[in-house]
């Protein structure tokens, strides 16, 4: 992978960076120099991720994180920096799926996802903000958006309003930590071949009508993501905010 900047001696947070498109984030900017916190639930996939990105020559820590719960952020953001000294970037990405019906959604389950998408990333985004303003140095945040947040979906109604709602919460976000340097933006992935997406995977019909719109002809990969997020937490781009990154393959576009 070709290195994009120089982010060493940066401290970057990434919630669900044990797998999937947080994991292809967190070995991009580590083979640019940063160090990694990696946040998750399930302290196995934490272990192995931090053995891997250990292994690209950055630090790498993880800390055991439900991202709804505002006490174990607090502890997860408290522990990172005693470990590393300091923060510079929060990639937002950890996120729950599981498409329903409409007229089957239960409230509990509309709830379930929003307290991971949107109230999780609010909990994390606010204490990351904390930090880089107490340390005042400027930094990154970044919420893993979805280009659901702009196109429709069947029985998506849930996962699509918590990402559209992370664009208002970051936009707000990059008016309100300008006068600090500290930058917000939004990354949108399209369609992502990830353990979360394995079943629709597994749907020839649907994999062959999404490439087919897909003007590169292909489903992206966590990889694809990476170049992107080495550029979100650039210390060097300080006049990009209130943006919005799509990596679709020009998906939303064709």
């Amino acid at each position: 992978m070709a290195q994009l900047c120089d982010l060493t001696g940066r401290v970057v947070v990434v919630t669900g960076g044990n797998g999937g498109i947080g994991l292809g984030m967190a070995r991009a900017m580590a083979t640019a120099g940063a160090e990694i916190s990696v946040w998750g639930r399930n302290g196995t996939k934490n272990a192995a991720a931090v053995e891997e990105l250990a292994a690209l020559g950055p630090r790498a820590t993880s800390h055991v994180v439900d991202v709804a719960d505002p006490a174990q952020v607090d502890a997860a953001m408290a522990a990172t920096v005693a470990a590393h000294g300091r923060l510079d970037s929060l990639f937002a990405n950890a996120g729950t799926f599981g498409p329903v019906p409409f007229v089957d959604q239960t409230l509990e389950g509309w709830r379930s996802v929003m307290s991971v998408n949107l109230d999780g990333a609010f909990l994390c985004l606010q204490a990351a903000a904390r930090q880089l303003v107490d340390q005042g140095e400027g930094g990154s945040l970044v919420a893993v958006s979805s280009t659901s947040a702009v196109h429709g979906a069947a029985g998506n109604q849930a996962y699509s309003c918590s990402k559209t709602a992370l664009l208002a919460l970051m936009r707000g976000l990059a008016v309100e930590f300008a006068r600090h340097g500290i930058r917000a933006n939004s990354l949108l992935p399209g369609w992502t071949e990830t353990d979360m997406t394995a079943s629709l995977q597994q749907w020839d019909r649907f994999v062959e009508a999404t490439t087919a719109r897909t003007p590169v002809r292909r489903w992206g990969t966590p990889q694809d993501m990476g170049a992107a997020a080495v550029f979100l937490a650039d210390p060097t781009v300080t006049f990009h905010t209130g943006d919005c990154l799509t990596v679709d393959g020009g998906y939303t576009v064709f």
